[in-house]
């Protein structure tokens, strides 16, 4: 069966859910990722909205926001956004998803502005961290959705907004060693998923390690649209494509392609 390269995506982020898990789940493609892995292999997992809704089945119509109706009827709770971060911050929430405009080798992520700020040049300013920070923050895995083009995977980032691994300097290494010295006791990037590959992290040196490339793309594709050079590990290979039972819930949700198309 034919797929688009979302479709692929929403399939590589349900595969990052496990059965039993609280997500906290994103807009768009992490909608459809938690009513995917909800629907197949993880049936016991529950979704956590950022608005303050937490729900254990997914919405029965598509979601173009998160406060939308389908959303809130048959919610398990319909509170405040205090409250579901507050569960985070308790160290409730496995999984965390987000995406970004940039983002740099060690998982560090960038919707705030681009262009340097310290020197008041700022060229276009970005919508900010909303919830971003806290989900990088303060789960205990993190997952990143993003298009894959070189002017946005960058050796370094002009604005962290939600943390990754940080960077090595005069103090240590990157990875969980540096979010250890400034106060983030656990999580990090595990996944970083676009539409030509999935990354994994190395979580000693942050550093984000080629793991699949999609069908159709390669190696050297991926390494002409990313702005560092790529570590590779050692069972990197094409990924796994959706099945016809895969796609056929994906579609359910989305019939028109809103999010996939």
């Amino acid at each position: 069966m034919s797929y688009t390269a979302r479709e692929l995506m929403v399939v590589c982020a349900a595969r990052q859910i496990r059965d039993g898990e609280k997500v906290f789940v994103g807009m768009r493609l992490p909608l459809l990722a938690f009513a995917l892995a909800k629907r197949t292999h993880a049936p016991n997992c529950t979704g956590l909205f950022e608005l303050g809704v937490v729900r254990d089945t997914p919405a029965t119509g598509l979601l173009y926001t998160m406060g939308d109706a389908p959303n809130i009827e048959g919610a398990l709770w319909a509170n405040r956004t205090v409250n579901v971060l507050g569960l985070m911050a308790a160290g409730e929430i496995e999984l965390g998803f987000i995406g970004g405009a940039e983002i740099d080798r060690y998982g560090n992520l960038n919707t705030s502005q681009i262009g340097n700020w310290q020197q008041n040049n700022t060229k276009v300013r970005l919508p900010g961290s909303g919830g971003g920070a806290d989900i990088a923050s303060l789960s205990q895995r993190l997952a990143i959705i993003m298009p894959h083009e070189r002017h946005r995977l960058r050796e370094r980032v002009d604005f962290i907004t939600s943390p990754g691994y940080g960077y090595p300097d005069e103090r240590g290494p990157a990875g969980t060693a540096w979010r250890q010295r400034v106060g983030l006791p656990r999580g990090g990037p595990a996944a970083l998923i676009t539409t030509l590959a999935v990354f994994t992290f190395d979580p000693a040196t942050g550093e984000a390690l080629l793991q699949s490339y999609h069908p159709g793309s390669s190696i050297e594709q991926v390494q002409e649209q990313t702005g560092w050079p790529l570590r590779v590990t050692p069972s990197c290979a094409e990924t796994v494509p959706p099945t016809a039972e895969e796609l056929r819930l994906i579609r359910e949700c989305d019939p028109q392609g809103v999010w996939t198309g």
